[in-house]
C-alpha cells in the first residue's frame, strides 16, 4: 500500500505543475508533468523494493535525471529569426517534476510535497519583460 500512495502522490504533484503549464498554454502540459512525475516515482520504487539490495537506488535516480534531461532538451527551441531561446522554463518544470517523483518515489513526502507546490508557485510568478 505504501509503494502505491507514493506513486500517487507523484501523480498528483505532477499534476498540479503540469496543470500549472497547460493553463499557461506550453507545450508540455498535464499529460506530459504527470507522467514524468510518475514514471520517476515508478523507477525509484522498483529500484528501492523490487531489487532488494542488488541495485543502489542512487544509480537510478542519475539515470531519470540524466533520461529527462533528454525530454527537457526537446522542449527548449530557437525563437523566431534564430534569436532568443524558448521553452527553457518548462524544461526545467519538466526536470523538477521527475525531481518530485523521485521525493515521492523515495518516501520522502514532506520534501515532494514542499518541491511540488513551490514549483508550481514559482511558475506562477509573472514574467519580467524588460
Amino acid at each position: 500500500m505504501d509503494m502505491a500512495l507514493r506513486l500517487l502522490l507523484a501523480i498528483a504533484l505532477g499534476a498540479i505543475i503540469g496543470y500549472q503549464r497547460e493553463r499557461a498554454g506550453k507545450a508540455a502540459g498535464l499529460r506530459t508533468h504527470t507522467l514524468i512525475s510518475l514514471g520517476a516515482a515508478l523507477f525509484t520504487v522498483v529500484s528501492i523494493f523490487g531489487f532488494s539490495g542488488a541495485v543502489d537506488p542512487s544509480r537510478v535516480a542519475a539515470g531519470v535525471v540524466a533520461g529527462v534531461g533528454f525530454i527537457g532538451a526537446g522542449v527548449i527551441f530557437r525563437g523566431m529569426g534564430g534569436t532568443g531561446v524558448a521553452g527553457l522554463t518548462t524544461a526545467a518544470s519538466i526536470w523538477t517534476a521527475a525531481g518530485v517523483g523521485l521525493a515521492a518515489g523515495a518516501g520522502m513526502w514532506l520534501i515532494a510535497i514542499i518541491a511540488g507546490l513551490a514549483a508550481v508557485g514559482i511558475l506562477m510568478i509573472p514574467k519580467v519583460h524588460g
